[in-house]
């Protein structure tokens, strides 16, 4: 892993690389091409931040199996903002479908549950939700996760899709803030 790095006004260190991120993925590939073996699931990818995760999981499904992409953002700085907006909106037909939402981190819970009525309202077969992160000391909606990567402590992190404020995303691996090492302005 390489050192910290500033992002913004932050400081971030090496939190989870780029490998352990992608051995965490193949598993939980190898685990969905198994349950759903014979079946075409249809994934739901929640962007902008689980785009990295959606692309590595998806590349790694043998099974058939559709991918579509829905946005919601709900996230100001370092903090969620309490507000869902959706953006880029659900258009495919998911009566009698396999369904399995892609999410990047769930940390207070509010955005996908705030998603997920929509998704039963068109009556799928069945619904799983994956994420790559999820932060229990946070959440305050529960939200039933069938498939998670990593559980991680209540401090926020970039890179792997991740962003802070915009940037940051395009970093292989995950990165912690270090909050005692704030950068002057």
């Amino acid at each position: 892993m390489t050192e910290m790095i500033h992002v913004h006004d932050k400081c971030f260190v090496p939190y989870l690389s780029a490998e352990r991120i992608i051995e965490k993925v193949k598993v939980l590939a190898a685990q969905i091409n198994t349950e759903y073996k014979g079946r075409r699931p249809l994934f739901i990818s929640i962007l902008n931040g689980s785009f990295m995760f959606s692309s590595d999981l998806f590349k790694l499904i043998t099974i058939e199996a559709e991918i579509c992409f829905i946005k919601l953002a709900s996230y100001k700085g370092t903090r969620s903002s309490g507000q869902v907006i959706t953006a880029i909106g659900l258009d495919t037909d998911l009566k009698g479908r396999d369904i399995i939402v892609l999410e990047d981190i769930i940390d207070t819970g509010k955005t996908i549950t705030q998603f997920l009525p929509q998704v039963y309202n068109q009556q799928p077969s069945s619904l799983k939700i994956a994420v790559l992160l999820h932060k229990p000391a946070a959440t305050v909606y529960p939200v039933k996760i069938d498939y998670t990567c990593f559980t991680i402590p209540d401090k926020f992190v970039v890179g792997y899709g991740l962003d802070y404020n915009g940037l940051g995303r395009n970093l292989a691996q995950l990165y912690q803030v270090k909050e005692d090492l704030l950068l002057e302005k």
